[in-house]
């Protein structure tokens, strides 16, 4: 008997992957003690670090080299940009405000 093999729609598969992405994410970083949030913070602004690179790549390098590249492409890694930004300004913000909690009172 001859089986037919279909691929999985790339689409489909990067979707699947990011929803799982999505509640592994959020069951991990509501189960973290308040202890662990400053080193949490740090991982995220150096993952958002990385994310700001490859956003301005996806911005500018149709303008380095003049292509003008799919607009879309440009726009979302504008919004990545923007997005990750927010972010590791975000997280600079609440790692003083942790820290803040640990220093002595001055009277």
């Amino acid at each position: 008997m001859d089986h037919l093999v279909t691929a999985v729609d790339p689409f489909v598969f990067r979707l699947s992957i990011f929803v799982l992405a999505v509640f592994v994410g959020y069951y991990v970083v509501w189960s973290v003690t308040p202890a662990l949030h400053t080193p949490l913070m740090s991982v995220t602004n150096a993952i958002s670090s990385v994310i700001v690179v490859g956003a301005l790549l996806a911005v500018g390098v149709a303008l380095a080299s003049d292509d003008s590249g799919p607009f879309w492409a440009r726009a979302l890694g504008f919004v990545a940009l923007v997005f990750a930004s927010v972010n590791i300004f975000g997280g600079f913000l609440v790692t003083q405000r942790m820290l803040a909690m640990y220093q002595k009172k001055k009277k």
